[in-house]
């Protein structure tokens, strides 16, 4: 059995990208035998690109989150740590696993952390808080994060990163360097659509980590494609800003789905453009937020299209540094 996490190593060099694919577990009513020919299905897809590893979600109702509808309805499904450690053995890649606390107590969460590495082969975590405040808490974050640390075995420690909390309260880069503290080695966004607020987060952030002399923990940075109405209002439900511009753009598009990858595709350039110079140690995920075929399909070329864009970038940042160091 692997000893620890190999996505730690390959972390810290700032020159290189990481780049992952993000999904979510079967439906919980999926037979067991189906759920192994789903993860099948997902890697013949993505075959054909070079990725690092996959992120698997910990799917929660958050209808405590808003009042309005949910556009799609919400179903259980397996244990992120069974399809991880699936994709895992089929791929040969790390998987990062969601973990919500929301339901969980201390013993609990220490039971489910121990079966995660022994019983799952899970090495790479990101937990998630409560999406409301209103929500009964039984183990906030900070103790989840006290407990994951304490714990006997290794594990690689990541949190979530939201540009829209920066944009209302402008604390979002403060939030993230007390994560790090509290053990986080790195974060993961939530899908991006309003370029400016993740630049304005991921600025305050770089800018924070000079002036106190901390070294910026990875940030990889969530695109997912949009096909239908359905899809932007269930992208709009979860929290993720749409300028209204945006939204007319790919509602009126002859092809919506491509015309959100266009956005997206511009969308990264604008971050890069703005917070390379940073010097800020970068990542994507590329998610699909539906289970349609067109959608996930189009998560694919979306996939193509950040990374050569970031690769690109990348390697101009690092000529750059040989060229000014000579």
């Amino acid at each position: 059995m692997k000893k620890g996490s190999e996505l730690r190593a390959r972390y810290n060099d700032i020159n290189r990208g990481v780049y992952f694919i993000g999904t979510t577990p079967p439906k919980n009513d999926t037979p067991i035998e189906q759920v192994s020919a789903i993860a099948d299905k997902l890697l013949e897809r993505v075959s054909d690109i070079d990725f690092d590893g996959l992120i698997v979600y910990d799917i929660q109702d958050e209808d405590s989150r808003t009042s309005q509808p949910r556009p799609f309805p919400f179903k259980t499904t397996h244990d992120p740590r069974l399809y991880s450690s699936l994709l895992n053995k089929k791929s040969t890649r790390p998987v990062i696993t969601y973990k919500s606390v929301v339901q969980s107590n201390a013993d609990d969460f220490e039971q489910w952390t121990n079966d995660a590495w022994h019983d799952y082969g899970v090495r790479d975590i990101v937990l998630v808080g409560s999406p409301s405040k209103q929500n009964n808490i039984s183990l906030p974050l900070t103790d989840a994060y006290k407990t994951l640390v304490a714990n006997e075995n290794d594990f690689f420690i990541g949190g979530i990163t939201i540009a829209e909390r920066h944009a209302n309260k402008g604390n979002e880069h403060a939030k993230l360097i007390e994560k790090h503290q509290q053990g986080c080695n790195f974060f993961i966004s939530q899908a991006i659509y309003n370029a400016q607020a993740t630049i304005d987060m991921l600025t305050r952030y770089a800018i924070e980590c000079q002036q106190q002399g901390l070294k910026p923990q990875r940030i990889i940075l969530t695109f997912s494609p949009c096909g239908s109405k359905k899809t932007l209002e269930f992208i709009e439900w979860l929290g993720v800003s749409v300028p209204e511009a945006t939204s007319l753009r790919i509602l009126n598009a002859e092809q919506p789905l491509y015309e959100s990858i266009r956005i997206c595709s511009n969308t990264l350039v604008q971050i890069l453009d703005a917070v390379l110079p940073y010097k800020l140690p970068l990542g994507l995920n590329i998610e699909s937020l539906t289970n349609r075929k067109e959608e996930i399909d189009g998560s694919i070329l979306l996939y193509k299209l950040l990374r050569s864009t970031m690769d690109n970038y990348l390697a101009k940042q690092e000529l750059t540094a040989l060229i000014t160091d000579k």
